[in-house]
């Protein structure tokens, strides 16, 4: 029997995935509520940056807890 957990690698492809839907998602809601270019764009950039940063610990956090898997 294995036991199989994430690598850091497919950690950070899935944060990079994410997080340019997530980006992409912030800035149109940010824009439909201001209507301003220049102050979505920072504002998402800011945002994205924290919140990549922020799932990747979650995500590895995640992997070291045993609940939810199986062993295949």
């Amino acid at each position: 029997m294995n036991n199989y957990s994430d690598t850091k690698t497919r950690s950070i492809v899935k944060t990079i995935i994410w997080r340019v839907i997530a980006t992409l998602l912030t800035w149109g809601t940010i824009y439909f509520f201001t209507g301003k270019l220049s102050e979505s764009f920072k504002m998402t950039i800011i945002a994205a940056a924290i919140s990549m940063i922020a799932y990747y610990i979650h995500e590895r956090i995640w992997n070291n807890i045993q609940w939810g898997k199986k062993i295949m």
